[in-house]
């Protein structure tokens, strides 16, 4: 499953694309006892099996972060479907407790966790198949407030966009990589793929980015402080699915 270095050479100009935005940065989810004195019963406890899962509190989980180096805004839930807001899931698959797995065809990372539990997060990834990485990969470089930078090929081909960052965008609020990235390596090569925050949280659950997976900032920011350098990352091919 994994990428051919002859393949990843000839798709390097859109793989160099694949953290962009879809747009460039603005200008700066029993029987009673009959006795009469027998004490009233009691009904026995239900099973933790029989015990509903509390729904997240999704206000609290994305509301605005004020205390990180930049301010997060609140995410407006009314514009995602609920479907792609974090939330703890059982896990069919065998993965090591800490492997990241992402389903790109059902919009969804995973991390696994033990018990055949993970905690799931809805993502975007590449408008263009072609593009997506799949196979696997391991995080070797994670950053807070990531620099972003479009490569030549982005601004030679929409100047009037990307010609304005040829420098870069450092990391905050407007940059497109959001608030934190996992960088992802194959045989100690960078591969360009990132799993990594967003400006348009609106686009999770969708096919948006040029091939990077992004995540809510309140996602990937929670991504970021449960995976270590080294971890595994899975990421599927279009036609396999975790369900």
């Amino acid at each position: 499953m994994r990428v051919s270095r002859r393949s990843l050479v000839a798709g390097l100009p859109g793989l160099l694309t694949a953290c962009a935005s879809s747009e460039a940065p603005r200008s700066l989810p029993s029987v009673v006892s009959p006795q009469a004195d027998a004490a009233p019963p009691v009904a026995p406890e239900p099973s933790p099996a029989a015990v509903p899962a509390a729904e997240p509190d999704y206000r609290r989980i994305y509301a605005a972060i004020t205390t990180d180096r930049f301010w997060i805004p609140a995410v407006n839930l009314r514009r995602i479907d609920p479907r792609f807001l974090r939330r703890e899931v059982a896990y069919p698959r065998d993965d090591e407790p800490g492997t990241i797995v992402v389903d790109t065809a059902a919009r969804y990372a995973y991390l696994a966790l033990e018990g055949r539990r993970a905690m799931r997060y809805g993502i975007a990834v590449g408008r263009d198949e072609a593009f997506n990485l799949t196979g696997e990969a391991f995080v070797e470089r994670k950053a807070a407030w990531p620099n972003w930078r479009p490569t030549p090929d982005m601004v030679r081909r929409d100047p009037q966009r990307y010609g304005a960052f040829r420098d870069g965008v450092p990391g905050g609020g407007r940059n497109p990589l959001g608030a934190r990235a996992l960088y992802l390596y194959q045989d100690g090569v960078d591969t360009y793929y990132r799993l990594h925050g967003t400006v348009e949280p609106w686009t999770i659950g969708t096919m948006a980015s040029a091939g990077c997976v992004r995540l809510i900032n309140q996602d990937i920011i929670d991504l970021y402080q449960r995976v270590p350098i080294g971890a595994r990352v899975v990421i599927l091919p279009p036609d396999v699915s975790v369900a």
